[in-house]
This record gives structure tokens, C-alpha cells and sequence, in this order.
């Protein structure tokens, strides 16, 4: 591993618009080289539906006051809204020697191991990416992948109004329960789970120097 590969920095930038979350995301991705860094960002977005590449309109089950946007990354429609984790991960994949499915991987093991240092049993399903509890989705994945680099990531519930959820066919199952971390009795907020989700997926990440950046 190259010593680039082994370089992160770590952006923690609070409460963000989606639309010019994604857009920075984009542009970054766009823009970078061989030698740019990989990055991690931590942010919280205000309630919004974001539809993937492949989404169907049908799985919006209803007209809300939430804006509904359509997004690049994989997967169906899914809800972000205040008190949700989102980490996105903006990593050079071919420097890495990761493929998809291999991030996919590390990503879903880190939230899963995360929620097993407090006791709840989670797991992942081949057909359906993303962490479960009891058969309740508690965290939802979309990637995408520009020039051999990914952005977008994941999104945990932590402490939020599931409610939304209700609205929409989450992921693209009609009945979906959703889950979060304080119904399974974690009462840390999102932003103090981020560095612990981190360190989890750090394990197979593998980065020995992480640079913390933190935004107004």
C-alpha cells in the first residue's frame, strides 16, 4: 500500500444542505488526482428524499412538504433528516485495491461491529444492502463510483423522526420497519457515534494518518 493510500482526512461539517453536499461531493471527485487525499465527511442533512440512479417514482408513497431529490448514487429512495449519521466516503478505490463490493463490505462490518460493542446483534443481506436489527433496517447504504474513486456513503439512524419513513417504500421494500440506534438503547447523539463508526471501518480501511477537520 502506497503511503497516499495510508493519508485521510477526516471533515466533520455539521448540518448541510443535501443539494450542495452532493454537489461538493461531485466536484471533489471530479477534481481530484492521484495525489489528492482520500476523505471522509460527517455531516447531518435537513429533511429531504433522495431517489438513487435505478428509483422508482412509485416508492414515494405520497406527496409531503419534504423536497424529494434525485441523486447519482446507487439504490432506491431512502429519507436523511436531522439526528441521522451520514458518512460519506470519498476514497480512490484503485489506490485502495477495494471494488465495490469489497467497500460495501467494510462499510456495512463497521456498523455492525460498532453496534455489537453495545450489545446488538445487526447484519448485513446479500440482496439488500445496508444493516439490520431484527429484520428493521437501522442503516442504508448508496454508493457511486467516477473514475475509479467513490462518493456518497451511509447513513445510520442514530436519534431522529422515523416517521418520513412511512411515506416512502424505504430502499424499495413496501413495508420496511425502520430502526435507530436510541429505540435499541444507544443514547449517544450522531455526532458523538461518528469517530466510533470510524474507527470501526478504519479497521479494514487501514488509515495510519487521519488529519480531523472540523467546519463551522
Amino acid at each position: 500500500m502506497t503511503n497516499l493510500a495510508k493519508k485521510l482526512t477526516l471533515r466533520y461539517l455539521g448540518q448541510q444542505p443535501y443539494l450542495e453536499t452532493w454537489q461538493a461531493m461531485s466536484d471533489f471527485t471530479n477534481l481530484r488526482d492521484e495525489n489528492t487525499l482520500d476523505e471522509i465527511w460527517v455531516v447531518e442533512h435537513p429533511a429531504v428524499f433522495t431517489q438513487g440512479i435505478a428509483g422508482k417514482a412509485e416508492h414515494l408513497l405520497q406527496q409531503t412538504q419534504i423536497p424529494v431529490v434525485k441523486s447519482d448514487r446507487g439504490g432506491q429512495i431512502t429519507y436523511h433528516g436531522p439526528g441521522q449519521l451520514i458518512v460519506y466516503l470519498l476514497i480512490n478505490i484503485r489506490r485502495k485495491d477495494f471494488n465495490v463490493r469489497s467497500l460495501v463490505t467494510i462499510i456495512e462490518q463497521g456498523i455492525i461491529d460498532l453496534l455489537k460493542s453495545y450489545n446488538i446483534s445487526a447484519f448485513a443481506k446479500a440482496d439488500a444492502p445496508g444493516v439490520y436489527v431484527n429484520d428493521k433496517k437501522i442503516a442504508s447504504l448508496g454508493l457511486k463510483i467516477r473514475r475509479g474513486c467513490s462518493f456518497h456513503g451511509l447513513a445510520l439512524n442514530v436519534d431522529m423522526d422515523l416517521s418520513p419513513f412511512l411515506q416512502i417504500n424505504p430502499c424499495g421494500y413496501a413495508g420496511l420497519a425502520m430502526t435507530q440506534c436510541k429505540d435499541e438503547g444507544i443514547n449517544l447523539s450522531a455526532i458523538a457515534l461518528a469517530p466510533l463508526l470510524i474507527e470501526k471501518m478504519n479497521q479494514q480501511l487501514q488509515y495510519s494518518q487521519i488529519e480531523s477537520v472540523f467546519h463551522e
